[in-house]
């Protein structure tokens, strides 16, 4: 895969689906926060369906609770955001995510453009 460079379209955090939080990463986050780790488990967290783990909530459109809309958008939490959404799409990635995500449709454009003879910053 060529490069990723996110252009905080946010389109990832608005695929519904469990985000999985390790207990170091409940702990990070809730620091960053400024609560207890208790706490943020009760505001922030469910149960995974297989209770194998603890997710994060999403809001009723089923986009990150952490998600803040605006150009760019923002993750209220990125500095200690869970690997799972760092490792997008790198490490991880759901069939179609180029046409969902700013920067794939862009990466998808400049691979047409180069395939074609065209100078990919013109």
């Amino acid at each position: 895969m060529k490069e990723f460079k996110c252009i905080r379209c946010g389109n990832c955090c608005r695929w519904t689906g469990c985000v999985k939080v390790s207990d170091s990463e409940i702990d990070a986050i809730a620091a960053w926060l400024g609560m207890p780790s208790g706490r943020f488990i009760e505001e922030y967290t469910t149960l995974m369906p297989d209770r194998r783990g603890l997710t994060l909530i999403e809001k009723p459109d089923g986009s990150c609770i952490f998600l803040e809309d605006g150009e760019p958008c923002g993750c209220r939490i990125n500095p200690v955001k869970p690997k799972q959404c760092d490792g997008f799409p790198s490490r991880w990635s759901f069939p179609g995510w180029e046409a969902e995500c700013g920067a794939g449709q862009a990466m998808r454009t400049s691979a047409r453009k180069s395939k074609e003879g065209v100078d990919a910053d013109e």
